[in-house]
This record gives C-alpha cells, structure tokens and sequence, in this order.
C-alpha cells in the first residue's frame, strides 16, 4: 500500500496545488471531445523503448472541460488481440501563453498471452498505476522544449515494481512544407530505470498532415544510446496512419 500511495501522492498533491495559480483560463468552461484511429506497421508504447514488434491498431480519445481531460487509449494487434489500454485523468496545473505544466495519472492494463496448463494459451491482465509532470516552455511561436516525468509500479506478479522515465525535448510544430502540407517533429533524449537495469535512449516523432484533411502519417524513431535493461532493441521505427476528429460545445 505505500508504494501506491506515493503515486497518489505525487499526482494528487500537484493537483491541489492548482488552486493557487490562478490564471486566465480559469473561467473557460468549454468542452472537446476529441480522438483518433490509426494503424502501424509495429506498435510502440508511450515508452518508445516498449514495442509490440507487430502490426497493430490504436485508438485515442480526449474529452476535456477547462483544464481537466480524460484522455483513455485503446490498442490491439490487427489479429485482434489486446495489447494495451491507458485511463488517463490529466490537470493542467499552470497555463500561460509561454509555460505549461500538466499533471496526470492512470490506471494502465497491459495484455500478453502465456500458456497455462491445462487451459492452453491464455491472456494475462497486468495493472500498473502511473503519475506523469509535464512542464513544457514556449521559446517561439512552433518552438517549445520541455520536461516529461513518468513513474510507474505493477501491481502484479512478473510486472515491474518501480519505473522512472525522464525525458527533454524538443517539439517544432506545424513547420509549412508546401501548400496546406505541415510537418512537426519532436526529438528526445531519455532516461529510463525499470527497478534495477538502468538505460539512455534517442527517440523522434515525424509527423505530416495536411491542414484540410483530418489525415495523418506518423514516424516514431528509438534507437539505444547505452543501455542495460533486458529486450531493449537497438533500433525501432514504425509507421501511423491515422484519422483524427474533434467536436467542441459550450
């Protein structure tokens, strides 16, 4: 129970203390429904060191009022079978036109098939509670740099009790290559420790759209730069081609 609370803790204190920053937004009470659905040839997690090392299908969706959002995501390979599902409670803590800082956490359900005698191949369910910060700086108007802290524990046998991941980046948005053709990149360098084994990664997303179309094709690079976790592939890329949508109300 003390490792878990200490989730709750460093998500949940970061919340409570948005009362005290007070900034234009608060009185927006507006709210989007928003979400995606892409395919790829290999699927690769939130950890983009973490792959399904298959084809696979996602599916985001985002309902946000003021600061609040519930972001869940849903993935399976394209046999069908479930990979992971994400429920993620976010805040944003601070909001100006040059600093952000978001807070969040979630429930995430991880499936992998295991052979149980008598029974056969099976699914297997393993839980993990995760708490993330995410402060990210404006320097010009498509340049920001940030800072993305994630902590995860299993709750289950066989998952990893304690994962810390850092990264600093760098995210060049909506750069105008022709024509209603936009290109926005993000590089990063990161640090992950999953309880013990210890390792430095390069990872950037590629993304094109075009700014009529609720299309989008999107490359996400991983490569090691020294590491000593187990299963840790040198090299991942893939490829996400995905439909998006998005409804507002007030």
């Amino acid at each position: 129970m003390k490792t878990n609370s200490s989730i709750l803790l460093f998500c949940f204190l970061g919340l409570a203390s948005s009362s005290f920053a007070q900034t234009q937004d608060s009185t927006i009470h507006s709210s989007v429904l928003s979400g995606s659905i892409g395919v790829t040839n290999n699927g690769i997690s939130l950890i983009p060191s973490f792959s399904l090392e298959k084809p696979a299908a996602i599916f985001n969706m985002s309902w946000q009022k003021g600061r609040f959002s519930f972001d869940p995501e849903f993935t399976f390979s394209l046999e069908g079978k479930p990979w992971y599902q994400l429920y993620w409670l976010r805040y944003k803590l601070l909001s100006s036109p040059k600093f952000q800082l978001g807070a969040g956490t979630h429930l995430g359900l991880n499936f992998r098939s295991k052979f149980l005698p008598p029974i056969g191949e099976s699914i297997i369910t393993e839980r993990y509670l995760v708490g993330e910060l995410s402060p990210t700086y404006s320097i010009a108007k498509h340049t920001s740099v940030g800072l993305y802290y994630l902590h995860g524990r299993g709750f289950d046998i066989g998952t990893t009790q304690a994962l810390h991941f850092i990264g600093l980046n760098t995210t060049f948005s909506d750069i105008s290559l022709a024509k209603n053709l936009l290109l926005s990149l993000t590089p990063q360098v990161y640090y992950l420790k999953a309880y013990g084994p210890e390792g430095f990664y390069f990872t950037s997303t590629f993304s094109l759209k075009m700014s009529k179309l609720p299309i989008t094709l999107r490359s996400t690079l991983n490569k090691v730069i020294q590491t000593k976790i187990p299963g840790s592939k040198d090299f991942l890329w893939n490829l996400v081609l995905s439909y998006s949508f998005q409804k507002g109300r007030h």
